[in-house]
């Protein structure tokens, strides 16, 4: 298996191009922007899905699912939600092809038009709502807690795997309240999800914030959000969460009857997180020798080496140890492939980001010990054969933590306070990361900072302290600092 990796220090961006082409992640499609999630790629993602079901579940929230295709009348109906779409929707105008009298193939049946147009979802508050306005009658259908996991269109021009494709996969949430208060507050429970998710599942540190103005989702009072910092000094949204108001709810009439037996209309959320994940987890992590997984989303955590090849008595082994490994929910597997070299194998590991290495020799066996070289450092040791579960067991966790300190002391080191515009400039250009710098709080100076330089507001942070200030740009009065970031 070639190595050969563009290293991040010569060109970033195809370094991580060549990290998912050769970390088995995902291929390029006959489809312009879309993507084909490799069985390497698609365990990841389920890993992840896994867990993030797991942690809604357990705060309330039930799963369901809703069409794919939305009229397009529905989306006319909230105007700062048509507006934040309009460009990226893809439309199904007829529902038929026929023969090319001709003899070219296929053409589309002209006399199949639809009497209205569909629109294939790029997000489901709108088809969501209209639902919900049969589903909700009184306070006791509240609150609503769904969930979907499905796939998204969103027509971008430039296209990244993973980061930004014209198809990915989610989960969108969509919930019900009675009064705004709760609401926000689950608005906020979903962000803390968001978080603890990226910090100890993905071990990607996360800074929460709220998002501008000019940044906020469409049809939004409030954007809630987590921003990420890759290796390169760019930022990456990671997920929001949004708090709706009553905007969608008076768009398509859902109300309910309150306790005092008056009409209300409900109070809303919705919030998601993408395959773009997988794409801040590459950009987190890996080096140039492959992709670095944190052990409790590898799909595979530990692989298992008979050296120089299987045999009978290395296999004998090598399955104890699986099935201790296993006892323990560990996920192993056993390279029982006797055509390619140790060195090979070792290298395709390394490449596709397993966190540890055994590697089983008779020598090993006499001497009661075994090889274990672990993904994130490339250290190699030695451990004693009757207690390397446990020993693996702790490795992993160790790996885990390791990789959340080594990417929280690069965000750390890239949190750059800064007061004034020549400081904002130079900053960006040398460092990079987060700049946290004074804001007057108008969209027309956060527009030209954005012009000037690319970077934009990634986010106002929730524990942001008020401070008397001035803007970088403006010099005009301001209450807190807000981060700025050049962003994926």
């Amino acid at each position: 298996m070639a190595k050969e990796i563009t290293p991040r220090s010569e060109d970033y961006s195809q370094w991580y191009l060549d990290i998912v082409q050769k970390a088995r992640l995902a291929d390029n499609s006959p489809v312009r922007g879309c993507m084909v999630i490799k069985p390497h790629g698609f365990g990841l993602w389920e890993k992840m899905r896994d867990q993030l079901d797991f942690m809604f579940k357990e705060t309330g929230h039930v799963n369901a699912y809703f069409p794919l295709f939305i009229p397009k009348s529905f989306l006319s109906k909230e105007a700062a939600h048509v507006e934040g779409f309009a460009k990226e929707c893809a439309v199904v105008t007829h529902y038929r092809l026929k023969n090319d009298p001709n003899g070219g193939g296929v053409v589309v049946d002209p006399e199949a038009k639809l009497e209205e147009e569909l629109i294939v979802r790029p997000t489901s508050e709108t088809i969501i709502w209209d639902t919900y306005r049969n589903w909700i009658q009184s306070y006791r259908d509240l609150p609503l807690l769904i969930n979907q996991w499905a796939n998204v269109v969103r027509w971008e021009m430039r296209t990244r795997p993973f980061l930004r494709t014209a198809e990915f996969l989610w989960q969108e949430g969509h919930t019900a309240h009675a009064s705004a208060e709760e609401a926000v507050e689950e608005t906020l429970k979903i962000l803390d999800v968001y978080a603890t998710f990226a910090e100890e599942w993905m071990a990607m540190p996360v800074i929460k914030g709220i998002k501008t103005p000019n940044e906020r989702f469409a049809g939004a009072d409030e954007t809630y959000c987590i921003e990420a910092l890759m290796q390169d000094g760019k930022a990456l949204q990671a997920g929001t969460s949004h708090f709706l108001g009553q905007n969608f709810a008076k768009a398509f009439d859902v109300q309910f009857l309150n306790k005092e037996n008056q009409q209300e209309y409900v109070w809303a959320t919705s919030w998601g997180v993408s395959t773009r994940l997988i794409g801040g987890l590459i950009m987190t992590h890996s080096d140039d020798d492959g992709l670095v997984l944190p052990p409790r989303l590898a799909p595979i955590q530990v692989v298992i080496v008979p050296i120089p090849k299987p045999s009978d008595e290395l296999t004998v082994v090598a399955n104890k140890i699986a099935a201790d490994l296993k006892a323990k929910g560990i996920r192993v597997k056993i390279d029982n492939d006797d055509q390619n070299r140790p060195g090979f194998k070792f290298a395709e590991y390394e490449m596709i980001g397993i966190p540890v290495r055994l590697g089983l020799g008779q020598r090993d066996i006499a001497a009661g010990q075994i090889e274990v070289a672990r993904r994130d450092t490339k250290e190699k040791n030695s451990a004693a054969l009757d207690t390397i579960a446990d020993y693996v067991e702790n490795l992993l966790e160790e790996i885990q933590q390791n990789l959340f300190n080594r990417a929280k002391a690069y965000r750390d080191e890239h949190i750059t306070r800064v007061d004034t515009w020549d400081e904002f400039v130079q900053t960006l250009e040398e460092k990079g990361g987060f700049i946290s710098a004074h804001w007057d709080g108008t969209t027309e100076t956060e527009e030209e900072v954005k012009t000037l330089t690319k970077a934009t507001i990634r986010c106002i942070p929730v524990d942001a302290p008020e401070e008397d200030g001035k803007c970088v740009r403006t010099g005009k009065p301001s209450k807190r600092r807000v981060l700025f970031a050049k962003s994926y």
